[in-house]
């Protein structure tokens, strides 16, 4: 049966799992789309237009902003990014998900847009910020001034952990896993996401009918 695809929103603070989750999540599932962000910067090195990025002017975003053509939209540092709504439409109406790696301001303007009902928010905590700390030191690849400035802004964070739909804490990775399955496998049965229902159901009546 067709289902109507949904919209899996993932966030947490630096360090909690949410990139290797996500990961994960589609290596078990490949039909799950990564969301592909616009952004107006230029492309750096080995970056593929379409597939890293797509790449837009600044006027073009904020044309595409002002038509409602994207879901979730931010600036930093100086350059726009944001979500393009069109493939998501067009991976919804073939069934499949689509995977949003945000923080919680682009959550929230997903699940406020007009694809919001077909939303599905997922909030990532570590087991503690002592735990949450030695993960960050423990990937060797920031230094003290980034640590710190991600441990202060993991704390803004995580206080927008009861906007979300489901909260997981990420004592083990694997558990993690396995929860974020599960979730995923009971969104997809809820009823109102699979359309062909009332089709099945009135065949089955029609069988009786028949007896």
């Amino acid at each position: 049966m067709m289902r109507r695809g949904l919209l899996l929103i993932l966030s947490s603070p630096s360090g909690a799992g949410k990139s290797t989750l996500s990961k994960r999540l589609m290596a078990w599932d490949p039909d799950i789309s990564f969301s592909v962000s616009a952004t107006t910067r230029g492309p750096r090195q080995g970056e593929v237009d379409g597939k890293d990025y797509f790449f837009r002017t600044r006027e073009q975003f904020q044309e595409m902003v002002a038509h409602g053509q994207m879901l979730e939209h931010a600036e930093v540092f100086g350059n726009f990014y944001g979500s393009p709504r069109a493939p998501v439409e067009q991976a919804m109406a073939e069934g499949r998900d689509t995977l949003f790696d945000v923080d919680w301001q682009g959550g929230q303007q997903i699940r406020n847009s007009a694809l919001g009902r077909d939303a599905v928010s997922i909030f990532i905590l570590p087991p503690s910020i002592e735990e949450l700390e030695r993960r960050l030191r423990g990937r060797g690849q920031d230094s003290e001034e980034v640590i710190s400035h991600r441990m202060a802004k993991s704390r803004d964070e995580i206080g927008h952990w009861a906007e979300y739909d489901y909260v997981l804490i990420n004592h083990d990775i694997d558990h993690a896993e396995a929860q974020l399955r599960a979730i995923l496998t009971a969104e997809r049965l809820r009823r109102d996401r699979q359309p062909d229902l009332t089709e099945v159901v009135r065949g089955m009546n029609a069988e009786f009918e028949r007896r």
